[in-house]
Protein backbone atom coordinates (compact mmCIF):
# COMPACT_ATOMS: atom_id res chain seq x y z
CA UNK A 1 0.00 0.00 0.00
CA UNK A 2 1.38 3.41 -0.92
CA UNK A 3 1.30 6.34 1.45
CA UNK A 4 1.84 9.76 -0.05
CA UNK A 5 2.68 12.54 2.28
CA UNK A 6 3.76 16.10 2.17
CA UNK A 7 4.48 19.32 3.94
CA UNK A 8 2.54 22.45 3.20
CA UNK A 9 2.51 25.96 4.65
CA UNK A 10 -0.10 27.79 6.72
CA UNK A 11 0.18 31.31 8.09
CA UNK A 12 -0.86 31.86 11.71
CA UNK A 13 -1.02 35.07 13.75
CA UNK A 14 0.85 34.95 17.05
CA UNK A 15 1.02 37.64 19.74
CA UNK A 16 3.34 39.85 17.73
CA UNK A 17 3.89 38.53 14.18
CA UNK A 18 2.58 36.36 11.39
CA UNK A 19 4.26 32.93 11.54
CA UNK A 20 4.38 30.36 8.75
CA UNK A 21 3.76 26.81 10.01
CA UNK A 22 4.77 23.67 8.13
CA UNK A 23 2.16 20.89 8.36
CA UNK A 24 3.41 17.31 7.93
CA UNK A 25 0.73 14.79 6.97
CA UNK A 26 0.40 11.23 5.69
CA UNK A 27 -2.38 9.56 3.70
CA UNK A 28 -3.13 5.91 3.02
CA UNK A 29 -4.00 5.80 -0.69
CA UNK A 30 -6.33 2.78 -0.49
CA UNK A 31 -8.53 4.19 2.28
CA UNK A 32 -7.79 7.95 1.92
CA UNK A 33 -7.23 8.06 5.69
CA UNK A 34 -5.33 11.18 6.74
CA UNK A 35 -2.90 11.51 9.64
CA UNK A 36 -1.52 14.94 10.56
CA UNK A 37 1.82 13.99 12.08
CA UNK A 38 2.90 17.40 13.28
CA UNK A 39 3.34 21.08 12.63
CA UNK A 40 6.17 23.46 13.31
CA UNK A 41 7.35 26.92 12.28
CA UNK A 42 10.92 25.60 11.90
CA UNK A 43 11.16 22.18 10.23
CA UNK A 44 14.60 20.67 10.51
CA UNK A 45 16.30 17.30 10.60
CA UNK A 46 15.96 17.33 14.40
CA UNK A 47 12.17 17.69 13.98
CA UNK A 48 11.74 15.23 11.09
CA UNK A 49 13.52 12.29 12.76
CA UNK A 50 11.11 12.13 15.76
CA UNK A 51 8.20 12.52 13.32
CA UNK A 52 9.48 9.47 11.40
CA UNK A 53 9.83 7.53 14.67
CA UNK A 54 6.31 8.46 15.78
CA UNK A 55 4.64 7.31 12.58
CA UNK A 56 6.53 4.02 12.55
CA UNK A 57 5.91 2.96 16.16
CA UNK A 58 4.83 -0.68 16.28
CA UNK A 59 1.38 -0.34 17.87
CA UNK A 60 0.64 3.36 17.58
CA UNK A 61 2.24 4.38 14.28
CA UNK A 62 0.46 5.16 11.04
CA UNK A 63 3.00 3.30 8.90
CA UNK A 64 3.73 -0.41 9.02
CA UNK A 65 5.89 -2.98 7.28
CA UNK A 66 5.14 -3.41 3.59
CA UNK A 67 4.04 0.16 2.90
CA UNK A 68 5.64 2.48 0.39
CA UNK A 69 6.08 6.10 1.40
CA UNK A 70 5.87 8.57 -1.49
CA UNK A 71 7.39 12.01 -0.93
CA UNK A 72 8.91 14.84 -2.90
CA UNK A 73 12.56 15.85 -2.91
CA UNK A 74 12.23 18.62 -0.33
CA UNK A 75 15.38 18.93 1.78
CA UNK A 76 13.29 18.37 4.92
CA UNK A 77 13.14 14.68 4.01
CA UNK A 78 16.70 14.10 5.13
CA UNK A 79 18.55 10.80 4.73
CA UNK A 80 17.97 10.09 8.44
CA UNK A 81 14.19 10.35 7.85
CA UNK A 82 14.36 7.78 5.05
CA UNK A 83 16.59 5.48 7.12
CA UNK A 84 14.17 5.63 10.05
CA UNK A 85 11.20 4.54 7.94
CA UNK A 86 13.27 1.94 6.07
CA UNK A 87 14.27 0.38 9.41
CA UNK A 88 10.66 -0.79 9.96
CA UNK A 89 10.19 -2.14 6.42
CA UNK A 90 8.65 0.94 4.77
CA UNK A 91 10.10 1.75 1.36
CA UNK A 92 10.57 5.51 0.77
CA UNK A 93 9.97 6.57 -2.85
CA UNK A 94 11.13 10.02 -3.94
CA UNK A 95 9.15 11.69 -6.70
CA UNK A 96 11.09 13.00 -9.72
CA UNK A 97 12.19 16.63 -9.76
CA UNK A 98 9.59 19.22 -10.76
CA UNK A 99 6.66 16.81 -10.76
CA UNK A 100 3.88 18.43 -8.72
CA UNK A 101 1.15 16.30 -10.32
CA UNK A 102 2.54 12.92 -9.26
CA UNK A 103 1.04 13.00 -5.78
CA UNK A 104 -2.65 13.60 -6.62
CA UNK A 105 -4.16 11.77 -3.64
CA UNK A 106 -2.29 13.96 -1.18
CA UNK A 107 -3.12 17.08 -3.17
CA UNK A 108 -6.79 16.05 -3.15
CA UNK A 109 -6.81 16.58 0.63
CA UNK A 110 -4.52 19.63 0.76
CA UNK A 111 -6.48 21.77 -1.70
CA UNK A 112 -9.92 21.43 -0.04
CA UNK A 113 -8.56 21.90 3.48
CA UNK A 114 -6.93 25.13 2.34
CA UNK A 115 -9.80 26.45 0.19
CA UNK A 116 -12.77 25.33 2.30
CA UNK A 117 -11.26 25.82 5.71
CA UNK A 118 -7.93 27.53 6.36
CA UNK A 119 -8.12 30.35 3.79
CA UNK A 120 -11.45 31.44 5.27
CA UNK A 121 -10.21 31.62 8.84
CA UNK A 122 -7.91 33.98 10.66
CA UNK A 123 -5.84 31.63 12.78
CA UNK A 124 -4.60 33.01 16.09
CA UNK A 125 -1.87 30.79 17.44
CA UNK A 126 -0.91 27.17 16.98
CA UNK A 127 -3.90 25.94 18.99
CA UNK A 128 -6.40 27.39 16.49
CA UNK A 129 -4.48 25.76 13.62
CA UNK A 130 -4.49 22.38 15.38
CA UNK A 131 -8.22 22.67 16.13
CA UNK A 132 -9.06 23.63 12.54
CA UNK A 133 -7.01 20.75 11.13
CA UNK A 134 -8.61 18.28 13.56
CA UNK A 135 -12.11 19.44 12.60
CA UNK A 136 -11.33 19.20 8.89
CA UNK A 137 -9.77 15.78 9.34
CA UNK A 138 -12.88 14.54 11.14
CA UNK A 139 -15.06 16.01 8.37
CA UNK A 140 -12.83 14.33 5.76
CA UNK A 141 -13.10 10.91 7.42
CA UNK A 142 -16.70 10.84 8.70
CA UNK A 143 -18.82 13.25 6.66
CA UNK A 144 -17.48 13.88 3.17
CA UNK A 145 -18.38 11.56 0.27
CA UNK A 146 -15.64 10.84 -2.29
CA UNK A 147 -16.21 10.31 -6.00
CA UNK A 148 -13.00 8.31 -6.33
CA UNK A 149 -14.32 5.83 -3.74
CA UNK A 150 -17.81 5.35 -5.23
CA UNK A 151 -19.29 8.56 -3.77
CA UNK A 152 -19.39 7.12 -0.26
CA UNK A 153 -18.23 8.41 3.11
CA UNK A 154 -14.83 6.98 3.98
CA UNK A 155 -15.43 5.91 7.58
CA UNK A 156 -19.17 6.25 8.34
CA UNK A 157 -20.51 5.63 11.82
CA UNK A 158 -22.85 2.68 12.23
CA UNK A 159 -25.73 5.14 12.69
CA UNK A 160 -24.98 6.81 9.33
CA UNK A 161 -25.17 3.48 7.54
CA UNK A 162 -28.54 2.46 9.04
CA UNK A 163 -30.71 5.57 8.58
CA UNK A 164 -32.22 5.80 5.10
CA UNK A 165 -35.29 7.97 5.69
CA UNK A 166 -36.27 10.69 8.11
CA UNK A 167 -35.89 14.44 8.45
CA UNK A 168 -32.74 16.02 7.06
CA UNK A 169 -30.38 17.43 9.66
CA UNK A 170 -27.23 19.52 9.31
CA UNK A 171 -24.01 19.26 11.32
CA UNK A 172 -21.70 22.26 11.13
CA UNK A 173 -18.01 22.49 11.93
CA UNK A 174 -15.84 25.57 12.30
CA UNK A 175 -18.75 27.97 12.55
CA UNK A 176 -20.52 26.62 9.48
CA UNK A 177 -17.56 26.47 7.07
CA UNK A 178 -17.88 22.69 6.90
CA UNK A 179 -21.39 21.29 6.66
CA UNK A 180 -22.70 17.75 6.62
CA UNK A 181 -26.32 16.94 5.79
CA UNK A 182 -27.72 13.66 7.05
CA UNK A 183 -30.95 11.81 7.73
CA UNK A 184 -32.11 11.86 11.35
CA UNK A 185 -33.30 8.62 12.91
CA UNK A 186 -37.10 8.47 12.79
Amino acid sequence: MALPHGIWLVEVWTKSVLVTYHVLFFMQVATRKIHVAGLTPHPSEQWMIPMARNITMVDLGFLSDGHCLIHDRDGKYCPAFDKTVEAVGVKPIKLPLRSPNLNPHAERWVRPVKEECLWKLILFGEHSLRRSLAQDQEHHHRERPYQGKGNVILFPSSEQERVRDGAVGCRERLGGLLKYYYREAG
